[in-house]
């Protein structure tokens, strides 16, 4: 059986454009809303309870619904920002969305890792909440922080697989049209080798980069 490697390679760039476009805006999301649960929280910089437990109820509401559901529920706000609900562009929205409130979480839980003395002696020597968190606590917290990212666009990765089961695009889209409708098992063994090529590729990459921050 003849395959169109064409096909491949045009959905295996709409795949690296979903998740690339995905996490730059997920990363804009997530990076001050991680830091707003760590500063507002009890005994924290900013303490602040309401502030806490409404950016921790909108977390976990969006945390507790399965993509494949939000992708659907969230076809209005698609088409306004879009004008459509099929595609790649339309994908990022939901991916987006989806991956947002869980780089929140994983930023958060990094920056609580930090090491409480860290904090103390910059509020000693007179530093601001805002050169603290900038200056301290974000570089002290950054391999983890690294290591969060990637383990969220690896997961970008299988959400833009699933996003091909409405019409997103991609090596999801491509593996269901062909390889699961037109019962095309190469196009599907190939689409699948290059998901995994690309999570190995990611993890590893990931590990090695904040392996090196760590060092210094």
């Amino acid at each position: 059986m003849l395959v169109d490697w064409q096909q491949i390679v045009t959905a295996l760039w709409e795949t690296i454009a979903m998740v690339s476009f995905s996490l730059l805006f997920a990363v804009l999301i997530g990076l001050p809303l991680g830091i707003l649960l760590v500063v507002t929280r009890k005994g924290h910089l900013w303490e602040n309870k309401q502030v806490f437990a409404v950016l921790n109820a909108v977390v976990n509401l969006f945390r507790s619904v399965p993509f494949i559901i939000l992708m659907v529920a969230v076809i209005p706000f698609t088409r306004l920002i879009v004008g459509t609900s099929i595609g790649t562009a339309a994908a990022v929205v939901p991916m987006m969305l989806f991956s947002g409130p869980y780089i929140a979480r994983l930023i958060e839980n990094s920056l609580l890792e930090v090491d409480p003395g860290v904090m103390e002696a910059a509020q000693a020597m007179g530093a601001t909440p805002r050169q603290i968190i900038l200056r301290f606590l974000i570089p002290e917290a950054l391999s983890s922080l690294l290591l969060g990212i990637t383990i969220a666009t690896i997961g970008l990765v299988g959400a833009s697989a699933m996003a091909g089961a409405v019409g997103g695009g991609g090596l999801g889209d491509l593996a269901i049209t062909y390889g699961y409708q037109r019962f095309d098992t190469v196009v599907m063994v190939i689409t699948v080798g290059i998901l995994v090529i690309m999570v190995q590729g990611l993890q590893s990459t990931g590990n090695i980069l904040s392996k090196k921050i760590r060092r210094r």
